[in-house]
């Protein structure tokens, strides 16, 4: 009779539950009566009650059946009421089970353990299981489907099935197959059905199924043959997914040092001038960012996202201006003569480290990422970072700017002009000191637009700059001094390069055979990829 009343609660609640899906429409005291039906009878009689207790979708029962597999739930002999009991002291505080509220302190006498056996506790495993894989929120259900995958219970298989047939979302739902196959393959199911399994996971063509397949390429027979033929298949379609991965790892790369050379090629494209110091107003661009950020982090926290959107304009103005002041003090009297004015660009940039170093101190500093630069998503195998994406994008925007400004303004006219041919332009009239002056101070605030850009993805430091310079200089005579096509192509070029290379030679090695590469070619083509045209670089 007990046992029909059970059947009978538990069919009441699954019928509220499927009117009201809410997890929370279960009463608090009819969920206290399904437990308090745990400890009344034997274990079939727990085991009915275990399933009016699933029955009813709450999401409190996942937590009191693991208490119960723990051997936490006790019967209080005056009512017949069950509690979770904890030591105190000699005697034993209860707890509601379902609310949590303290109901007491009894002696040992008073209570009594409900027992657990093995059938008890698979009976509350395939419970929890099947509740966590139907739980409303999605993110549970993808973690008890993956949870499930990993542990491979074949136990799990019935409450896999129903999942299934439930879920609506199309990503969890290849989840819970692939968890149900994985299963399948550690049960007693008939041959056919592992072999069908095998196909499934071997569908799926991911990391974790070619990991979960290694583990039966040596079992002798029709299924070890069909996970060997399976893994094969995935190691194919993982390689091209490899290469596609390094393709973006390597626009990535070349995204970084088109930032970082395009200014350089201006400056050394237009008046020839080696500068050393290129380096320092990225790293000047990456310390205005960090200025910009701790402002806004004292002042004005709600901005934080839009803080590299500020700090752009900011590095451009500081670094151009320090640029300007450069090539008015320093770079104007030594044009023509390089290896000054690379020892004294050199110099310059030692100073300008030393002179971070006494602002801001030697440590790196911390530059936050915006909620839209961070995390990740994934194209199958492709993994895809929202910083390097927005990045590439940003370098675009960039090149696609510098390009208006120098086809499309009189400015850009007239540093077109003093590049091609410096003695002609002079004398139509091109005040060619001012162009000097100005393209540098473009090239600059380049240079400190992409230190915004860098700080999101390397250290802010003083050293930053080194690391990007020699790189720099690479880009810009492999692609074409003064030309930035031959900079946007040759950065990207070098970048794929570098990242299809380093697999195999390792990221100093790779970088060494490169340039190896570069001086082999320029050799052969002294002006780079693209070079310029003109009277005065013809002569």
């Amino acid at each position: 009779m007990r046992f029909l009343s059970i059947l009978i609660a538990a069919l009441w609640l699954a019928l509220s539950t499927a009117v009201s899906p809410a997890a929370a429409a279960v009463a608090d005291e009819d969920l206290k009566r399904l437990v308090d039906a745990l400890g009344v009878g034997g274990f079939s009689e727990a085991e009915a009650a275990i399933n009016a207790l699933v029955a009813t979708g709450d999401d409190r029962v996942s937590a009191i059946l693991d208490r119960f597999g723990e051997g936490d739930l006790y019967t209080r002999k005056a009512d017949k009421s069950v509690f979770i009991a904890e030591k105190a002291g000699s005697d034993f505080k209860l707890l509601d089970p379902v609310t949590g509220a303290e109901a007491g302190v009894v002696s040992k006498g008073e209570i009594e353990k409900i027992k657990v056996n093995n059938r008890i506790r698979r009976a509350i495993a395939a419970a929890v299981g099947s509740l966590t894989l139907r739980s409303p929120d999605a993110a549970i259900r993808r973690s008890a489907a993956e949870a499930v995958m990993k542990s491979k219970d074949a136990a799990a298989i019935p409450a896999l099935d129903a999942a299934i047939e439930a879920e609506t979302d199309p990503a969890i739902k290849q989840i819970m197959v692939a968890a149900r196959a994985a299963a399948v393959l550690e049960s007693d199911l008939p041959e056919a059905d592992k072999i069908a399994a095998v196909e499934m996971i071997g569908g799926l063509g991911t990391r974790d199924a070619m990991s979960m397949l290694a583990a039966y390429t040596a079992v002798e027979g029709p299924v070890g043959e069909a996970a060997a033929s399976a893994a094969r298949t995935i190691e194919s379609s993982l390689l091209v997914w490899d290469a596609a991965q390094n393709v973006w790892y390597g626009l990535s790369l070349g995204s970084v040092l088109l930032l970082a050379a395009i200014g350089l090629a201006i400056t050394f494209g237009v008046m020839g001038v080696i500068n050393m110091a290129h380096g320092e107003m990225v790293m000047i661009g990456a310390y205005t960012t960090f200025a910009v950020q701790e402002i806004i982090r004292t002042s004005a926290p709600g901005l934080f996202d839009y803080s590299l959107l500020i700090a752009l304009p900011l590095a451009f103005i500081v670094a151009g201006g320090i640029g300007i002041l450069i090539e008015r003090s320093v770079i104007r009297w030594l044009y023509g003569r390089p290896l000054e004015t690379l020892l004294a660009t050199w110099g310059v940039s030692l100073v300008l480290q030393q002179t971070v170093r006494s602002i801001f101190g030697a440590q790196n500093k911390e530059v936050g990422n915006p909620s839209w630069m961070s995390g990740s998503f994934t194209i199958g195998e492709l993994s895809i970072t929202w910083s390097r994406l927005w990045i590439i994008v940003f370098a675009m925007v960039v090149f696609a700017g510098l390009l208006a400004v120098l086809k499309r303004t009189y400015f850009g006219l007239q540093t077109r002009a003093v590049t091609q041919n410096r003695q002609m332009a002079s004398a139509m009239g091109i005040r060619t000191p001012w162009v000097d002056a100005f393209t540098f101070g473009l090239g600059s605030g380049i240079a400190g637009i992409a230190g915004v850009a860098l700080s999101q993805i390397d250290n802010v430091s003083p050293n930053l700059g080194q690391g990007y310079i020699i790189d720099s200089f690479m880009v810009v005579v492999f692609g074409g001094v003064g030309n930035l096509w031959g900079t946007f192509v040759g950065a990207m070029t070098l970048g794929v390069a570098n990242k299809f290379l380093e697999p195999y030679a390792g990221a100093v090695l790779g970088k060494i055979l490169l340039l190896v590469f570069i001086i082999l070619f320029i050799q052969k083509r002294p002006r780079g990829l693209f070079a310029l045209k003109g009277r005065a670089i013809e002569a």
